[in-house]
């Protein structure tokens, strides 16, 4: 959703946003039920834990090997060349990063986290831009339709929509 900012090339070389450090499991994205059973039976090495009502996330406790909250794990659908995901299966959650819903005073917002290398090449001014042209209402929009995608804010991040 956003290949109009950012390359599919420059996502693959970075892969910044495939590994989670322990402290930031709360980024790990999120999958319906029938998602996750397919991923299931076509990877069987990744493992996947309840995240609400209807949702599932990646369960990487077993891939850490301390208990130190900076080390990184990979996502299991993580391969040489990128996601190994099709664009059926990829998690709304990674098609939308790093944008990120938010709730604020009871409200859906639209965060853009600073953490990624490649956006952070990007003037704001074209983030901002894209959000307005219908990405930001799509977002809140399956937010509304999936709460348990809604991400604490954290500050830092900028309100973009």
């Amino acid at each position: 959703m956003l290949k109009s900012i950012l390359s599919s090339e420059d996502c693959a070389a970075c892969r910044f946003c495939c590994s989670f450090r322990r402290k930031s499991l709360w980024e790990t994205p999120l999958f319906d039920k029938s998602t996750k059973e397919k991923l299931e039976k076509k990877y069987p090495q990744a493992r996947f834990k309840n995240a609400g009502s209807e949702s599932f996330t990646l369960d990487l406790l077993h891939l850490y090997k301390s208990d130190d909250s900076e080390e990184e794990a990979a996502c299991p659908f993580l391969g040489d060349k990128g996601c190994l995901l099709s664009k059926e299966e990829k998690p709304f959650d990674c098609s939308i990063w790093p944008l990120r819903a938010t709730k604020i005073d009871g409200q859906v917002k639209v965060m853009l986290e600073n953490t990624c290398p490649a956006i952070n090449r990007q003037p704001v001014k074209n983030v901002e831009n894209l959000v307005n042209s219908g990405l930001g209402e799509k977002i809140i929009s399956y937010a509304k339709e999936n709460p348990d995608m809604i991400k604490k804010f954290m500050p830092g991040f900028k309100i973009v929509f």
